[in-house]
């Protein structure tokens, strides 16, 4: 920071005359003493203005300083001073706030209260409504209880006679149950019996039928021989008769091939029916 000057022509003027004081100190010597004095005591009173001026200057410096260190100290306080305010403005919005939702919430309260007050209300009409119902429900269900008392007594008498009847019927069921075992017995050893007897009839038949496919092939032998010689001999016979007569007016003659076969096997069924039938009548 500058700090103020004194006047420039003041002090051109001042330091001119003292140069020139200094550098025509004859001059001054052949003046008068009148003069001198006159000069002596405008140079005090031009130095005394001096002096005084440089005090002034001085002070003023000082005093300029001092008010510097007062803006200064004026802008530190100021700007506290702001930040005190944002701070209380802060503070005063959130209280604000504060107050707001304490307000909203009072009124809420308030409601809450009157639904409350409400609720109970109805709670207690309801009350009063499950209590008249109650009574009602606890006489019907009196006389529901009097009634399936009633109910339960008919029904222990008839259980004490459904008693009665069921061990008679279980006394009845194992008595049939030991007849049904016995019969269950002897219809086994009848089954047995049978089984066994059927078993050699089976084997019988099986011996039977063994003789008689036995026969059978006999028989089916014998009978292509018996083909084979009546096929020779026919031909024998043709030969004989083309040679001698012409037989071509004659039909031609389709004899069976296995008559004696399809015999044989209704006399083996025949056979196994009479035996069957035997065995049947004897045991009856």
């Amino acid at each position: 920071m500058e700090w103020p000057q004194p006047p420039p022509n003041r002090r051109h003027s001042l330091d001119s005359w003292t140069s020139s004081a200094r550098l025509k100190p004859a001059a001054m010597a052949a003046t008068s003493d009148s003069e001198t004095g006159t000069l002596l005591s405008t140079f005090d009173q031009i130095y005394e203005d001096f002096e005084r001026g440089v005090a002034e200057i001085q002070s003023l410096r000082l005093s300029c300083d001092a008010e510097v260190r007062k803006r200064e100290a004026l802008e530190i306080s100021c700007d506290g001073l702001k930040q005190d305010n944002e701070r209380l403005t802060k503070l005063y919005s959130s209280c604000m706030n504060n107050l707001a939702d304490q307000l909203e919430s009072r009124t809420k309260c308030q409601r809450l209260e009157e639904e409350i007050k409400r609720l109970i209300d109805e709670h207690h009409r309801k009350a009063i409504e499950q209590i008249g119902c109650i009574e009602l429900l606890q006489q019907d269900y009196t006389t529901k209880v009097e009634a399936l008392e009633t109910q339960i007594r008919g029904f222990q008498t008839e259980k004490a006679s459904h008693e009665t009847t069921i061990n008679q019927l279980c006394h009845e069921l194992t008595t049939h149950k030991i007849h049904i075992q016995a019969l269950a017995s002897r219809l086994e050893q009848l089954h047995f019996d049978l089984d066994s007897k059927y078993q050699l009839e089976i084997r019988d038949l099986k011996d039977c039928l063994l003789l008689e496919q036995e026969e059978k092939k006999d028989l089916i032998k014998k009978l292509h021989n018996l083909e084979k010689e009546c096929a020779s001999a026919v031909a024998s016979l043709l030969f004989f008769f083309s040679s001698t007569i012409d037989l071509s007016f004659l039909p031609v003659l389709d004899y069976p091939k296995y008559p004696v076969s399809a015999y044989n096997q209704n006399k083996v069924c025949s056979r196994a029916t009479r035996f069957s039938y035997k065995s049947a009548g004897g045991n009856t």
